[in-house]
């Protein structure tokens, strides 16, 4: 049997490394999103609209940014999206909505962003896909004109690489010259160097041309969980660009949201991106918001940031057949999420609450403990009493059928009496 011996120094707490990045700003009147450098992790999301429909388009902005999405990117791939981008930008200023609006260019940017000046000013950054920019001596030509165009109008760039895009001549040009070495490098290898080189150059051009470094942010995107990593671990080390992180065509549902949590909990734990998306393809019937409320859930989780009170529920066993105690986390979950728009401006440090729902004695009245506030419920069979717990102290027992509206009202209380200013 082994003797535990006493530790030589305290237990390290886990927390995530830091990786030191040029800083961009995205800016839209008054609102300046800053990525990288010491700025926190910031969310995207994408519209899946019409732009051309510039009002459905403005609504669904106006719901992810609500939902917390602080750069929204809208698709631009017509001449009459073009067009709309103004309207939806005055109809997104009307509602008091700010937030900053991306353009996701392929093929045709360079013309649309020089026919445009309208659409080009009122977006406030551009997606480029080096992949999608034009073939042979297009590619640089073309390139250039958007790049030109974004320091016309003091626009920062996203040069985003996808392997479903990626430039086939890069890729050919690294596959013959890898036929030369005297150990060849596998198929994944040169794949993963195409997709960084494409960024690299494609980013060094850009500053060839005038445009400053701070201005310009790098991603490189798969759909494989450990193919991001491994990129992203690379383009780390060999650049100091803010980096934007996403599985790109995540998937639907449990399997999307889980492949994001793994994928970019590993690289933001090594401090690693400076700006995310989860890409999750709606569930029928689904709110778009579910990848932002994803994307904070991710960043939360990590301690990165904080924007909602937390709610810990147990999951669940013999003892709790009784559904009270879900239907009690589920509604004080919803409640505190519903609430945050006003209590954010109401109650500075709200965000940082921490709630127990607990179902029976077993780790009830622990859990209960370590939150802010909690409530133990009886489970099956058990008193019908319910101990809650404020600050780590038993503050009262709740009984009957109105355990959960007296236990919200008790929240309320908490809350006002600890976060108000």
């Amino acid at each position: 049997m082994s003797v535990l011996q006493p530790a030589s120094s305290a237990i390290a707490v886990a927390a995530p490394q830091a990786r030191r990045s040029r800083q961009a700003q995205v800016v839209w009147g008054g609102r300046v999103v800053k990525i990288g450098g010491d700025a926190p992790v910031c969310i995207q999301s994408m519209t899946n609209t019409d732009t051309v429909d510039a009002i459905a388009t403005a609504i669904q902005v106006k719901e992810l940014a609500q939902a917390g999405s602080e750069l929204v990117r809208i698709t631009v791939n017509t001449p009459e999206a073009a067009a709309a981008v103004p309207y939806v930008r005055e109809q997104l200023d009307r509602m008091g909505i700010d937030v900053p609006l991306v353009g996701d260019f392929h093929y045709n940017g360079h013309t649309l962003l020089t026919d445009y000046p309208a659409c080009a000013e009122a977006l406030s950054k551009y997606r480029i896909n080096p992949g999608n920019v034009g073939k042979g001596d297009k590619r640089d030509r073309q390139f250039g004109q958007m790049i030109e165009a974004a320091m016309r109008w003091q626009k920062p760039v996203r040069i985003g690489v996808n392997w479903g895009s990626l430039d086939q001549e890069l890729l050919a040009r690294l596959m013959d010259d890898n036929a030369q070495r005297a150990t060849p490098l596998d198929a994944q290898q040169i794949m993963y160097e195409a997709l960084i080189s494409s960024a690299l150059d494609s980013a060094q051009t850009a500053e060839s041309m005038g445009m400053a470094g701070e201005q310009i942010i790098l991603s490189c995107k798969v759909s494989g969980v450990q193919d991001l990593i491994s990129v992203y671990r690379e383009l780390a080390q060999r650049c100091n660009y803010p980096l934007h992180l996403g599985l790109t065509e995540a998937g639907m549902g449990t399997k999307g949201t889980v492949a994001s949590t793994a994928a970019l909990s590993v690289l933001l734990q090594e401090g690693i991106g400076d700006t995310i998306r989860v890409s999750l393809t709606p569930q029928p019937g689904e709110a778009r918001t579910q990848e932002v409320v994803v994307a904070s859930e991710i960043l939360q989780a990590l301690g990165l940031r904080m924007f909602n009170p937390s709610v810990t529920a147990c999951p669940g066993c013999g003892r709790t057949t009784s559904t009270t105690f879900q239907e009690l986390a589920k509604q004080i979950d919803d409640y505190l999420r519903q609430q945050m728009p006003v209590w954010r401006a109401q109650y500075p440090g709200v965000e940082t609450l921490k709630v127990a729902v607990m179902g029976c004695i077993v780790n009830g009245p622990g859990e209960s403990k370590h939150a802010d506030i909690g409530i133990s419920l009886p489970g099956t069979g058990e008193a019908p009493a319910a101990p809650v717990f404020i600050d780590g102290q038993k503050a009262a027992t709740l009984r009957g059928s109105h355990i959960i509206a007296e236990f919200q009202q008790m929240v309320d209380a908490y809350i006002q009496r600890k976060f108000a200013p």
